[in-house]
């Protein structure tokens, strides 16, 4: 039986595509290569960040890839972060899946201290009973460590645990610490790599999670 939810934000509970777009786009701009359009980088959507860039700029260089970074949270932290928009079906689910007792968790790549401001302006904080992310040196940025680090710290039972995403970090992540995945189709993972991630679950609606979970 369930009794614990980690949830992904990116994709999964809020749509951040005009913000992280525009943030890329801006971050490349301090550099010597041609920008991409927003539609073209919406596959940055979900994994580190610092690896997207490691692709964009074609580089490995540590200086580099600190100075975009540094660009992309410039922006992001005063203009992009609110340049989002909350699924439809989340508000409301998330409430009853709370009020039916179950714990829920944030397990997301962005930074915590970004994740809960977003959560925070979005009133959907209170739904969580802690929020977890990335640090801003890095650390925790892997989906598998985030997962590990979540479990340990809350004492959670894998065995009655579920982390829910969109994309094949979220599923891989899940996996690797032996929890119950599910995979929601509206967000920015194709059904090409949702189905290769093999989750356990798919779900076409946010709303099918509480049908799943048999909350009435």
């Amino acid at each position: 039986m369930i009794e614990n939810i980690l949830f992904d934000l990116d994709g999964t509970l809020t749509d951040p595509k005009v913000g992280i777009t525009r943030c890329i786009q801006f971050s490349l701009e301090h550099f010597d290569v041609q920008v991409p359009e927003a539609d073209d980088l919406t596959w940055c959507i979900g994994p580190p960040l610092r690896e997207s860039f490691s692709h964009l700029l074609n580089t490995a260089n540590d200086d580099k890839l600190d100075l975009a970074l540094a660009n992309y949270r410039k922006r992001f932290s005063e203009t992009g972060i609110f340049e989002n928009i909350v699924f439809p079906e989340i508000p409301k689910s998330l409430e009853r899946i709370k009020d039916s007792g179950f714990r829920i968790y944030l397990a997301t790549s962005k930074p915590r201290v970004f994740a809960k401001q977003i959560l925070d302006h979005f009133k959907l904080i209170q739904f969580f009973d802690t929020v977890y992310g990335a640090e801003l040196n890095g650390s925790l940025v892997d989906k598998g460590e985030l997962i590990a680090h979540i479990i340990e710290s809350e004492g959670l039972d894998p065995e009655r645990s579920l982390m829910v995403g969109d994309r094949v970090y979220d599923i891989a992540g899940g996996k690797e610490n032996g929890i119950m995945t599910a995979a929601v189709s509206y967000g920015y993972g194709s059904m090409d790599e949702i189905i290769s991630s093999k989750p356990d679950l798919i779900f076409d609606r946010f709303s099918d999670l509480s049908d799943f979970l048999k909350i009435t």
